[in-house]
């Protein structure tokens, strides 16, 4: 079998080149190509690399890599699963790696958790590369859906307690989830009380960008916070979260709900109760231009 090979890989290493963060690029160190392929939707390249163990990569973008991805899914999952009382039924929109429902499933009260993604070779193929991560596809209480998250959640009213939107960046298939119709559409599915957590890209680069999401949710939700968390491999070493909640009473900054902290260090690697605290706590410059 001849050796796999990607424009985006140079003389053994990654090249992260994208106009969504000019001027700079991430790269990693190469060991071996595992699986490159041409979705309906999206390049889908996934690689083992030196130190980062297996990566994948979205139209040239990093999504996940095992050393580090556990900060993105804890806190993108937490963050809104301890903003809510008592979180029945989740809805994932995107997370076709599986990295949210093994997070969201770690919370024994949970009913029902549905996943849908747009693309079923990234399901796929996270089961076959990503084992740890996509073991919450496994779990008995998670339903599986392949299609549009925008119009999947355009066929359900009052719903869901919480929903996750865990989408790659605004462009390609995912440009419609960062957009006011869709914060409508989650906000119509909720229950009364329920929470949202989207990805809401990086302070550094996308200030303008998040600036205006934050302006639409505050439109929709009566409570809308922005939140970060730090991960190595993610553009400038961090990404960011909307955190809204339909209770107009709610104080998303502070879990309501909260694990033991032998519990924390049981379940998770990143996230714990101070951390949640600690999250929304801004550098001058974005509190100012989110204020």
């Amino acid at each position: 079998m001849s050796e796999i090979t990607h424009q985006t890989i140079q003389d053994g290493w990654f090249r992260e080149i994208s106009n969504m963060w000019p001027g700079q690029a991430m790269t990693l160190k190469v060991k071996k190509v595992l699986h490159h392929e041409k979705s309906k939707y999206q390049d889908v390249l996934i690689f083992e690399s030196t130190n980062h163990g297996t990566v994948l990569v979205l139209d040239n973008v990093i999504q996940c890599t095992e050393r580090d991805e556990f900060s993105y899914q804890e806190m993108i999952t937490h963050l809104a699963m301890n903003s809510h009382p008592n979180p029945k039924k989740v809805l994932v929109i995107g997370g076709g790696d599986g990295g949210v429902l093994r997070e969201v499933v770690k919370h024994e009260g949970i009913e029902e958790a549905i996943l849908c993604d747009i693309d079923e070779a990234v399901i796929r193929l996270s089961k076959e590369y990503l084992p740890g991560m996509s073991e919450g596809f496994k779990h008995p209480k998670v339903k599986v859906h392949v299609g549009d998250g925008f119009k999947f959640l355009d066929d359900y009213k009052n719903t869901f307690d919480v929903i996750i939107t865990d989408s790659s960046d605004p462009e390609g298939p995912a440009e419609s989830l960062f957009q006011k119709p869709y914060f409508q559409l989650m906000h119509d599915a909720l229950r009364e009380g329920g929470v949202i957590t989207t990805q809401a890209e990086n302070q550094w680069l996308h200030l303008e960008l998040i600036t205006k999401l934050k302006k639409d949710c505050k439109e929709i939700f009566p409570v809308a916070e922005y939140a970060y968390t730090t991960i190595p491999t993610y553009p400038s070493g961090q990404i960011g979260f909307m955190v809204c909640s339909k209770d107009p009473n709610a104080n998303v900054k502070v879990p309501v709900r909260s694990w033991t902290k032998e519990e924390e260090e049981k379940l998770c690697r990143y996230y714990n109760s101070d951390i949640h605290k600690a999250s929304f706590i801004l550098p001058t410059f974005a509190a100012k231009a989110l204020q």
